[in-house]
């Protein structure tokens, strides 16, 4: 019985899903969103500078002179 009480606190841990930090919000087109990252920066682009395609929230944008660039 202690060892699942014991086990209890670091079970609840790893079963919590972090909140993605980036978001869309509206771009010059409907299709293709700017993204909002954690530290409240827009992305310059509005799509991927290597494909073309829409932004993806789940890859960390690279900045370039603080300014953040996302991708896809």
């Amino acid at each position: 019985m202690r060892r699942v009480l014991a086990m209890l606190p670091l079970g609840l841990l790893t079963c919590t899903v972090p909140a993605h930090a980036q978001h869309y919000v509206a771009g010059p087109d409907s299709l293709h969103p700017r993204l909002k990252f954690a530290d409240s920066l827009v992305s310059v682009n509005h799509r991927c500078i290597v494909s073309g395609s829409k932004l993806n929230p789940k890859v960390r944008p690279v900045y370039v002179n603080g300014v953040p660039i996302g991708f896809c």
